[in-house]
């Protein structure tokens, strides 16, 4: 026989042949994707948290952070106290910005241990040069201190001082006694200082800094005492309704009046995180002519994750031990817990603006979240 009479029988051996082969790659392939998807594949996590986080969780970074250690985080942001009226059904964790709200929240889920407080940052007043200068002139602040030799932030034409102590004291008799700035010696030359005196904060029955705020201010004008009944919410209620009152409608959230305050617009004091302002400095953003007033009775704001999932405890976990993940937090701003040492090292070029030690600040006790929502309801009344 002839090679004309074996070649259909070589051609079909040789199809079958690469059919197999081809199966096998096919097979292969499949396999092998299958194995890289499992290598790669990151369990998704959802979560509500307060505005204040959402551009440590937005931030690129971090989202490549948390991949490497097998984790999509998805957010979406609410009001500390505003995140107990949710249903959180589909949610793995909660990250208010107190642990008040999370008390509360906790009562949700069915996660048990200990609360996860990866990071904290106290409460600040951010004021505009001219308003601290008038606020130091009268007794109600004093400024200090000045840019690190090197650093983007001394204040401009004022010596350098772009930080320096809100006098809570003072400050509350001011607002008791309906102090206005044209009162105050040295604002006639200012003419954006006018009206009655006071801070811009946040909606305390929706916002952990609102809410805190007003914490803080009890506990000062009570002599010292934290609030525990009604009692002590009566004692100090009139002063705290002449705080927000005069404000009229609040955010829900410090990132607005925050942005407006760093636009030059809005009110020349407002109430924000530490973090908020550590954040802009450390992305050389420019703060113009903000001074950081550090109330020195104040409350630091511990950012508490509440896990409804054990996918959102192992986040919660991984974002107080992750060393990659604590300096993305100073990055945003945060101080992480356990870790001053990595906050101080980050944010040495701006000890200008940054009390790095909390050096003079006295930490408020803060009432049972029963006892400051009572405070927060009689301030809106």
């Amino acid at each position: 026989m002839g090679f004309r009479e074996h070649a259909p029988h070589v051609r079909r051996i040789v199809g079958i042949i690469l059919a197999v082969l081809l199966m096998g790659g096919v097979v292969y392939a499949f396999l092998a994707g299958r194995n890289q998807d499992q290598g790669t594949a990151t369990k998704t996590v959802r979560g509500v948290i307060g505005s204040e986080k959402a551009e440590f969780f937005a931030d690129p970074d971090v989202v490549k952070a948390l991949a490497a250690k097998g984790f999509t985080v998805k957010t979406e942001t609410s009001g500390s106290w505003d995140m107990e009226q949710l249903p959180l059904t589909d949610a793995d964790f909660a990250f208010p910005a107190s642990k008040a709200p999370a008390d509360e929240l906790r009562k949700k889920s069915t996660i048990q241990g200990a609360p996860l407080r990866p990071f904290y940052s106290p409460l600040v007043v951010v004021a505009h040069r001219s308003a601290a200068s008038v606020l130091a002139g009268n007794g109600l602040a004093t400024l200090g201190g000045g840019a690190g030799a090197g650093g983007s932030g001394g204040g401009k034409g004022d010596g350098g001082k772009a930080s320096g102590t809100l006098r809570m004291g003072p400050y509350l008799n001011a607002v008791a006694a309906d102090r206005t700035w044209q009162q105050l010696k040295g604002s006639a030359g200012h003419p954006e200082l006018s009206g009655t005196l006071f801070i811009t904060s946040t909606d305390p029955l929706a916002s952990s800094s609102g809410a805190l705020y007003l914490a803080a201010a009890s506990y000062v004008a009570d002599g010292g005492r934290v609030a525990a009944d009604d009692d002590a919410v009566n004692r100090t209620a009139p002063l705290l309704k002449k705080l927000v009152s005069v404000q009229g409608a609040q955010q829900t959230s410090s990132d607005a009046p925050f942005r407006d305050f760093i636009s030059g617009v809005g009110n020349p004091l407002v109430l924000v995180y530490e973090s908020q302002v550590a954040s802009l400095l450390l992305q050389q953003q420019d703060v113009g002519d903000l001074v950081v007033l550090y109330p020195d009775t104040t409350v630091s704001s511990d950012h508490t994750l509440v896990p409804l999932s054990e996918a959102g405890r192992e986040l919660g976990e991984l974002l107080g031990t992750d060393k990659r993940l604590r300096e993305l937090a100073v990055r945003h701003g945060f101080r992480p817990q356990g870790a001053a040492a990595e906050f101080t090292a980050a944010t040495a070029a701006h000890a200008g603006y940054i009390n790095q030690q909390l050096t003079g600040v006295r930490q408020a006790p803060v009432p049972t979240s029963k006892v400051l929502h009572a405070m927060a309801q009689r301030a809106r009344s």
